[in-house]
Formats: C-alpha cells, structure tokens, sequence
C-alpha cells in the first residue's frame, strides 16, 4: 500500500487539488487522515480516474431559480 498526498494525487489524475479535495468530501475517493494531512492510497485512483469529463449538467430546478434570479 503506497499512500500518497491529494497534491500527488491530482498530479496524477490531471486535476486541480481542489478538485481531489472534493472527491474526497463527496467520499468517491477514500483517504486517510496521517498527522492532519489527508493521504490516498495509489489504488483507489482507479476509482476516479474514468470519471467523465466537465462539470454535471444542473438540475432543471437549479437552472429555473437560476432564471428566476
């Protein structure tokens, strides 16, 4: 088990560390907490590495109030 930081993590997902951050968060990608930095092991990228590209489309109701606004 190699455990690395989000900062490697995202290196190697192409992502912003942002962005790990809040795949950790949503709890798609486990991690644990080591001396109050969170560290992922290598193999659980694979759990968001096929992840589709962009942003989720909004909800119908989000883009109404949206509109509303």
């Amino acid at each position: 088990m190699a455990l690395i930081s989000t900062k490697d993590a995202a290196e190697r997902l192409n992502l912003s560390v942002r962005r790990v951050q809040d795949f950790l968060k949503e709890k798609r990608l486990p991690a644990q907490m080591i001396g109050g930095v969170y560290m992922i092991d290598e193999k659980n990228l694979a759990l968001v590495k096929n992840r589709k590209p962009g942003r989720p489309k909004a909800s119908t109701r989000a883009l109404r109030a949206r509109k509303q606004s």
